[in-house]
């Protein structure tokens, strides 16, 4: 019986983490880098756009679109990942998931003041070391400081 219980742990303990995407979002001002940050919904933290993978797009597909969706940006993205970073996400009843988040870089092109979360988040722009002070989690950090 210990042995199952052990084996039960040791997988558990394995299990790998949630998958989700974001968009890191920059333009240049007086020739520096800038990056974009958003407001969470939940707490109001300075994040970047990220949510879940969609189907039917490529990962870095699904990046632009939360840009969109949540901050009103478009532009040009890179096909593959800057890296990635991970964190807790809090789940309805207290409960919480280990998420790894692929970040793609998306140059910023076009800035709308409608779209579809204009409403529920504040967003602002922030020349990289400021936008690194503000994030919580430490592999974002090291992210936008590699800008």
């Amino acid at each position: 019986m210990k042995r199952l219980i052990d084996g039960i742990a040791g997988v558990m303990g394995r299990r790998p983490p949630a998958l989700q995407v974001a968009a890191l979002c920059t333009r240049l001002r007086k020739g520096r880098p800038q990056v974009l940050l958003i407001t969470s919904r939940g707490t109001g933290r300075w994040v970047v756009p990220k949510g879940w993978p969609i189907r039917g797009r490529s990962l870095a597909g699904a990046a632009a679109q939360e840009a969109w969706e949540e901050a009103g940006i478009r532009g040009q993205i890179g096909a593959n990942s800057l890296g990635s970073y991970r964190y807790g996400k809090g789940l309805d009843g207290g409960l919480s998931i280990d998420v790894e988040v692929r970040v793609f870089h998306l140059r910023t092109q076009n800035v709308s003041e409608d779209y579809p979360e204009c409403d529920e988040r504040d967003r602002e722009w922030f020349f990289c070391d400021k936008a690194a002070e503000l994030v919580a989690e430490p592999g974002l950090k090291a992210l936008i400081r590699e800008l």
